[in-house]
């Protein structure tokens, strides 16, 4: 569950939010820049660390606005602009056929496996069950900001959008290897 360190800056951003959304966004910005350089001493690719590099990035921004426009109406957007930064994030690195969570697995996979057609695959799948949750937390926080039901309804929507895919990322590994393994044990039979 590795993948899940580069999600504690989102995670602390919808917690710390709820007493300011600056204070959100700082929280945001330092959390994602120490998993940045912690990661980089560690000797780490930089392709391993799209997420955080992204988090680093969209919380720079944000931070830098939110200080400098305290009271802007943006900050009810801040959960949903946070959501559709990630899914664009995760889209862009389909789009360019790197799943982000293809440097993650390598961190943790045999190097034999990296350029298994499966292993490719099983990462464009949780790459886009993260994308669409991503997109579809990003359209439920709009509306519920939009409807002005406040940090009750947001940060619960906000946490299905990462507990949701992650429980998906750490269950379907397993059926793909399961499924594998019936189909290597099927083969064996066959030629027997």
């Amino acid at each position: 569950m590795n993948y899940l360190r580069g999600f504690v800056p989102w995670i602390a951003f919808a917690a710390v939010s709820t007493v300011g959304w600056q204070w959100g966004a700082l929280a945001g910005l330092l959390l994602g820049l120490r998993l940045v350089v912690q990661e980089r001493r560690a000797g780490v690719a930089a392709d391993a660390l799209i997420l955080e590099i992204s988090t680093a990035l969209y919380f720079a921004v944000l931070t830098a606005l939110a200080y400098a426009m305290t009271n802007s109406g943006l900050h009810h957007y801040t959960g949903a602009l946070s959501m559709g930064w990630l899914a664009v994030t995760a889209w862009a690195t389909l789009a360019v056929r790197r799943p982000f969570t293809l440097g993650i697995a390598r961190r943790q996979a045999p190097e034999a496996v990296w350029e298994n057609p499966v292993f490719l695959r099983l990462n464009t799948v949780l790459t886009s069950a993260w994308a669409a949750a991503f997109t579809i937390t990003a359209a439920v926080l709009l509306t519920v900001s939009a409807a002005g039901l406040g940090a009750a309804v947001s940060v619960p929507v906000q946490i299905a959008g990462f507990v949701l895919p992650a429980l998906f990322t750490a269950r379907y590994p397993e059926r793909v290897r399961a499924r594998m393994a019936a189909t290597a044990a099927g083969a064996a039979t066959a030629d027997a």
